[in-house]
């Protein structure tokens, strides 16, 4: 063992061997460990260092600037709730133990939003030490590494991820959990045949193992019905999210209830009946509200923003505060960045519904930016904002620009139901600056994205 100070023991509350270590780590590690510690307690740096240490040394221990003494070390683990040596844990003393902690601490850094913390954490983890580890520990490092890849945006690694993960053990501990991601990131990225047919084999092999009625079930059948409803098969989605909700109202479990709730108030709202669709969003972020699942809690409220934008009248301040509150929780959570950029989207559009044009176009154009490469419909639903925001101001010329650029992006997306409604907004955009024949264009591509086409003229004939 390396010698150690051993005045540092006497004035402290760690053994000789934590004396050690706390004198050779890193002090940029052990700031991560008590940062990503810090804010999956849901602590504050003030609530942190209580009476005795200051915001200003608790920052600056977590950014790696100063390595605590034992004594501070103690009682800021005492406050975490957590065992100093879970900060201290040198790599060399324990491998498997070690391991567990790295692992311990991608998840922290994935459920209080620092995704690509996590990723490069599992990625070296998974490529040089977890040879040898127990299968429980390989794996659960696997399935976080596909969470981090799906909230980075990296969805086609993540969808080969989940696949790997589910040929491996398809009725495994993770085998459900896994399905559920893989139908997501499936609809996610518009493969939504692929989406609903992972989905419904899945089903079918719990139905055969007498397991259709858990919280995890649940969560699939709400899952694949969102894909049936974005594919525009609406009854049948709306079918399937009721039977969803008389089986979570059977297993009482909070988190079931509010999936259910949540998407049957999805499936109200692009039915167009909002007022319908409001109280669900609220009774489902009330389930909701009981669980810690932060990531989901934050989605939900965005959800229930948007749609309070679009009662009548809107209920705008409420909806505001609900954007807000969504967007501070998603950047502490494992939100993806599609669900930060859709919620800073929707932001865009209650300032542009205000008044505050000049923060619409900036909000809408920092959107556009993020996801023109990930997600082209949610790009060109901030391009058509940013377009809208432009002609408010009166500069008309860069509107139509912008409802043009709008279109490209457009241009290469599947049908499905959400490129239909961009379609049908883009054709009454031209049409207000006067590009007839593109708004006439749009809205034929509308059509076609919703799965509508031309019927043959039938021509009569007379009796000769």
């Amino acid at each position: 063992m390396r010698k150690f100070d051993t005045h540092l023991v006497q004035t402290c509350l760690v053994d000789p061997r934590q004396a050690d270590l706390l004198q050779v780590i890193d002090p940029a590690l052990l700031g991560r460990r008590v940062r990503a510690a810090r804010r999956a307690g849901g602590l504050t740096q003030s609530q942190l260092g209580g009476d005795d240490v200051t915001v200003s040394y608790i920052s600056r221990i977590e950014s790696g600037q100063r390595r605590p003494d034992g004594r501070v070390l103690v009682k800021l683990a005492d406050r975490l709730g957590i065992p100093v040596d879970s900060l201290l844990a040198d790599p060399g003393d324990d491998h498997e133990a070690a391991l567990r902690i790295e692992v311990d601490f991608a998840e922290l850094s994935l459920e209080t939003g620092e995704p690509q913390a996590a990723l490069e954490r599992l990625d070296v983890a998974l490529s040089e030490r977890l040879d040898g580890a127990p299968r429980e520990l390989s794996q659960r490092a696997r399935v976080l590494r596909a969470r981090a890849l799906e909230t980075v945006g990296d969805i086609d690694t993540a969808v080969a991820a989940w696949e790997g993960l589910l040929a491996e053990d398809p009725h495994g501990t993770h085998a459900l959990a896994c399905g559920i991601a893989l139908s997501r990131c499936h609809r996610e990225a518009g493969d939504l045949g692929r989406a609903i047919s992972v989905g419904e084999d899945l089903l079918r092999g719990l139905e055969d193992r007498d397991l259709g009625g858990g919280d995890e079930a649940v969560q699939l059948t709400v899952t694949v019905a969102a894909a049936y409803f974005q594919r525009g098969d609406t009854h049948h989605a709306v079918r399937l999210c009721k039977q969803a909700i008389v089986a979570a109202e059977v297993t009482g479990s909070p988190r079931a209830r509010a999936s259910a709730y949540w998407n049957a108030s999805m499936m109200e709202h692009e039915q167009g009946m909002v007022a319908a669709a409001v109280p669900l969003a609220e009774k489902a972020l009330a389930l909701l509200g009981e669980s810690r699942d932060s990531r989901n809690l934050a989605r939900l409220r965005s959800q229930l923003g948007i749609m309070q934008m679009q009662l009548d009248p809107p209920a705008l301040a409420e909806a505001s505060r609900n954007l807000h509150d969504a967007e501070t929780a998603m950047t502490e959570s494992s939100a993806s960045v599609v669900d930060v950029v859709r919620n800073r989207v929707a932001i865009a559009r209650a300032q542009l519904m205000g008044g505050e044009t000049r923060e619409a176009r900036e909000t809408a154009h920092r959107s556009y930016e993020e996801t023109r490469e990930l997600a082209p419909v949610l790009a060109a639903d901030a391009l058509t904002l940013e377009g809208q925001a432009a002609a408010a101001e009166g500069d008309t010329e860069h509107a139509r620009t912008l409802y043009k650029e709008a279109v490209l992006m457009l241009t290469g997306v599947g049908a499905d139901r959400d490129a239909g409604q961009m379609w049908l907004e883009l054709g009454a955009l031209l049409e207000s600056v006067g590009e007839v024949e593109a708004s006439r264009d749009a809205y034929r591509s509308a059509a076609v994205a919703a799965g509508l086409h031309a019927r043959h003229t039938v021509r009569s004939h007379a009796l000769r």
